[in-house]
């Protein structure tokens, strides 16, 4: 039987690899990333296909119903419902079908390919005021394949309606390779226009047999009913509108191709109106009251899941209410006269005119698909009720309905979404991980969905049913509507060939888990992940797949770091999501078999730049910096490394041991030997080896001898700055002096007891370059030595202060987390302060020189994932330096850049916003990089110098 199946797999790759041009895969590592979408839900596709075009399609399918194989087509993977998750063949649409055939401003059409990007969509039409009306949360990743085959809705669907609303015509192919063209009418038969005649006749006999049961078995007044066939678009006073009818089928039907979609258009101007309310059932009270005023947006959120959020009026629940108008003052006047309508019922309102403003709270808004996935108390909660509607003037009577049923089950959640569409999204503290709690699970799905139906809802209110919530359908519609939607799937995909298990005919909604085949107790690892409790498997589970990672462009004003190898790449393996995935099947051991010695995991995580941007911009907190460390770690014990493991990863001992000879080394470097050197350290051949200091900066300090006042800081003498850019702890020290502090250098020991310092010390080192490369035990051996000479330090209240951005959150982060019981390991992370923080917290009358000048370059990566940029912001503008620095990465990372083999995606990252933004900056502009790796990538790419901010204030003191 083995054989068989091993010779079956080798004949199917064989034949899909002769039909089609685009990619097929059948290598573990391509079938581990498609095995889940962002549900609960996991299944193993036997093969990846990335199809060119429809003839590929076509092949593809040719080939996989002459072997019997199933079909599930898939974009972006951001469903929660399970419908993007296969056993047969996955059609990935992200990698060549994503062109925008045209756009006609006149008619208000886009043509459009299945993999094309909802934002690269509404890009497209902005120039002529044009927008595409739905827009999910995920709107800078999901593709319009994916949301037609959702009916995705969004925020902006009280006004713009749902993706069916969009749709005008569409291209799909039936699992037996049939090419249909859905619009809407008739042709001279009375079928639906579009279809060939086998499907022509089959569609009208089966819609004429049951016109009574389509007029009479769908609920009304229900603006987001999502689930099951949309089959009562087939009705003749419908407008017999076949591409309404297959929107939402969820790939069960046909497989898209192209589809013609309507563009709507946008506002001149947009207004905010944020109402608060006492509570989120008065907020779901109050929304439906809002909709004569015709805003855009009528979206709820709780204080449990806004936090602390600034802007937010008072109050305990929020309506976010969007109005448009042809000038900011008319857009702004309509949000006032709604404010002034809602006051009644509500306790504060504010309004947001400035763009700036508006985007910092839609973006609580957009990243609470992954927010809600956390319950305050930093427990685990999951989709599978996510998006359920009622009619809108129900919402609050169903909510508290809702709300007794969890307290009954002892469940907690979240409750947010589209108020103004009856629409609820909620992750919900489910156990499913045991036995008992996936029964608790099932018995709450099936009480919650009596629930919704007795309010007049629907089980599907954007997302789809999937598994997640087609065995339930009969509660909705009754079993003759259910048993028609089967009739309807036989009718298109008589061998039950496409995405079998979905909508019709589906799994239980308790089978295929994604958690099922993961280890049930802790595996041992080194670092303590303490927001986890020490789970591995938990900090990996993080990862619930809703791809904010995969987001190809950050626009012009974002901050954003996460994910410069994917927008480097375009590569799924490459963003945080797909790592994950991997190490999800590294735990699970089913495709990844290797475990910590799996060559797929490792070739993933290669490209990792450990710029620690998922830590703060995935919206579940994914950590891939340690989660790479700490696989490196294990997939080298006991083995030979690479050699820029070495020579990069054991930098501090290098220049500590080369610094006496740094002139020769310089000049050694300048000659055809560090060729060679590059070549057996692991060095990229394109790279210019870092000139070394012939003067160290400690060796400056203890000559300089100078006697200093004020409030007694530490100064930590990081690896980068010591050996590479002593001018910057040059600069630093006489800023700090100015501003009344006192900076000494840390000793090797303990301070004598007169408190004088040794003069001649071996430096004291983060253990960052250590961490970056796996080696953990080196790096626990240097921070125990760290803590060790800092403690006594520490508890005297002497805050350290650390100019090099990564050295400051390796100490912040990495230390405490990999020394996890050792508590002077978090007493020392939390007394570390950004040169900036120092400046702003230690001396806050202190008033810097007045630069006045333009400022560019990039936040570093580090800096803004794990220690904030709120202080160097108020420092620069103080100082009178204006403009905002670029998200992003440079691309250099430490040792990333110079390893051999990266050189090309370093340069990708560089170009994705640090050097745009320099480049595209006057001359007179100061050229900000307080990370050595962000001056070094500026210097060895031809551009501009670039000078940590100590620098350019300390030039400013004159």
């Amino acid at each position: 039987m083995a054989d068989r199946t091993e010779t079956e797999k080798r004949d199917l790759e064989k034949e899909l690899s002769a039909a089609v041009r685009g990619e097929v895969s059948f290598a573990a590592a391509d079938r581990a990333l498609m095995t889940m979408d962002a549900s609960n839900y996991r299944r193993v596709p036997r093969a990846v296909v990335a199809p060119r075009d429809a003839e590929d399609v076509a092949a593809a399918l040719r080939v996989c119903r002459e072997h019997g194989v199933p079909v599930v087509p898939r974009g972006a993977g951001t469903s929660i419902a399970g419908q993007a998750t296969g056993v047969g063949v996955v059609l990935d649409f992200t990698r060549h079908m994503r062109r925008i055939v045209s756009l006609d401003p006149e008619a208000r059409t886009a043509v459009v390919q299945p993999g094309v990007i909802l934002d690269d969509l509404r890009a497209a039409a902005a120039p002529h005021g044009l927008t595409f009306g739905p827009d999910p949360s995920t709107h800078s990743r999901c593709t319009l394949g994916g949301m037609i085959g959702n009916n995705s809705c969004g925020s902006h669907s009280v006004a713009w309606g749902t993706t069916a609303d969009s749709v005008h015509e569409l291209e799909l192919l039936t699992y037996g390779g049939e090419r249909v063209r859905a619009g809407r009418g008739t042709d001279a038969t009375g079928a639906p226009t579009g279809l060939p005649p086998r499907l022509r006749d089959g569609v009208k006999a089966l819609i004429d047999q049951e016109l009574a049961l389509l007029r009479t078995g769908y609920p009304t007044d229900l603006p987001r009913r999502i689930s099951g066939y949309a089959l009562d678009a087939l009705l003749p006073e419908a407008g017999t509108d076949l591409a309404r009818a297959l929107t939402g089928s969820e790939g069960t039907l046909g497989v898209l191709t192209e589809a013609v979609v309507r563009l709507v258009e946008t506002p001149a101007a947009r207004a905010l109106a944020v109402l608060g309310y006492p509570d989120e059932s008065a907020a779901a009270e109050a929304a439906h009251t809002l909709l004569p005023h015709q805003p855009l947006t009528v979206e709820g959120m709780a204080a449990d899941l806004v936090g602390g959020a600034a802007g937010l009026p008072k109050g305990g629940a929020w309506l976010f209410v969007e109005t448009g108008g042809e000038s900011p003052g008319d857009a702004a006047a309509r949000a006032e006269a709604l404010c002034r309508a809602a006051a009644g019922a509500t306790t504060d309102h504010t309004v947001v005119t400035d763009p700036a403003g508006q985007r910092a709270l839609w973006r609580i808004r957009e990243d609470a698909s992954g927010t809600a996935t956390r319950t305050p108390d930093g427990g685990e909660a999951w989709p599978g009720w996510e998006d359920c509607a009622v009619p809108p003037a129900q919402l609050g009577p169903y909510l508290r309905d809702f709300r007794a049923l969890l307290a009954q089950y002892g469940l907690r959640g979240t409750p947010y979404g589209h108020f103004g569409d009856g629409c609820i999204h909620i992750r919900i503290d489910f156990d499913l991980l045991t036995a008992p709690g996936i029964r608790r699970f099932r018995e709450f799905s099936y009480d919650l969905g009596e629930l919704v139906v007795s309010h007049g809802g629907s089980l599907s209110g954007e997302h789809g049913d999937g598994q997640a919530r087609a065995e339930l359908l009969p509660k909705m519609y009754g079993r003759e509507l259910v048993d028609l939607f089967g009739r309807f799937k036989d009718v298109w995909d008589p061998a039950g060939g496409l995405n079998p298990g979905m909508l019709v005919r589906p799994a239980r909604l308790d089978e295929n888990l994604r958690f099922d085949v993961l280890p049930r107790r802790p595996v041992p690892v080194e670092f303590g992940y303490p927001d986890d409790d020490g789970d591995f498997s938990a900090a990996v589970r993080r990862c619930v797949g809703v791809a904010k990672c995969r987001t190809a462009t950050l626009g012009p004003t974002s901050t954003d770091v996460m994910c410069p190898s994917f927008r480097a790449t375009g590569e799924e393996q490459h963003s945080t999501r797909g790592r994950a995935r991997l190490l999800h099947e590294m735990l699970a051991g089913e495709v990844i078999t290797d475990g910590w010695r799996s060559p797929e995991v490792h070739d993933a995580l290669d490209l990792c730049l450990s710029c620690k941007g998922c830590r703060s911009d995935c919206p579940v907190g994914v950590d891939m910096a340690t989660y790479k460390a700490e696989f490196l770690h294990h997939h080298y014990e006991g083995r030979i490394r690479p050699a820029a493991h070495y020579s990069m990863g054991r930098l501090p001992q290098w220049l500590h041991a080369a610094a006496p000879a740094a002139p020769v080394l310089n000049a050694l470097a300048r000659t055809p030997l560090a060729a060679v050197a590059k070549r057996l350290g692991g060095i990229a051949p394109e790279r210019t080896i870092p000139h070394l200091a012939t003067e160290p900066f400690t060796r400056w300090w203890w000559r300089r001898r100078t006697p200093a006042t004020g409030r007694t800081v530490i100064l930590w003498p990081d690896t980068f700055t010591n050996y590479l850019s002593p001018e910057v702890g040059r600069a630093a020290v006489r800023v700090l002096e100015a501003a009344g502090l006192r900076p000494l250098l840390p000793p090797t020991a303990p301070l004598r007891p007169a408190g004088r310092l040794p003069r001649r010390h071996r430096p004291l080192c983060c253990g960052l370059t250590y961490v970056s490369t796996g080696q953990l035990d080196q790096a626990r051996a240097v921070m125990r030595r760290t803590v060790e000479v800092l403690t006594p330090l520490v508890r005297t209240g002497h805050p350290l202060i650390v100019l090099e951005p990564s050295c400051a959150a390796a100490l912040r982060t990495d230390l405490p987390e990999l020394l996890s019981g050792d508590p002077r390991a978090a007493a020392l992370a939390s007394s570390v302060m950004t040169f900036a923080e120092a400046l702003v917290t230690l001396a806050p009358d202190w008033q810097p020189p007045r630069i006045d000048r333009r400022v560019a370059g990039q936040t570093h990566c580090h800096q803004h994932a794990v220690l904030g940029d709120a202080p160097d912001r108020q420092l620069r503008e103080r100082a009178g330096l204006t403009g905002q620095l670029s998200g992003g990465c440079c691309g250099l990372a430490g040792n990333f850049g110079f390893e051999r083999g990266h050189y090309d995606v370093s340069v990708a990252c560089a170009e994705d916003q640090l050097l745009p933004a320099v480049r595209e900056s006057d001359p007179d502009v100061a050229i900000l990089a307080d990370g050595f790796s962000c001056r070094t990538q500026l210097e060895q790419l031809g551009e501009r110098r670039g000078r940590h901010l100590a620098e350019v204030l300390a030039e400013g003191l004159g």
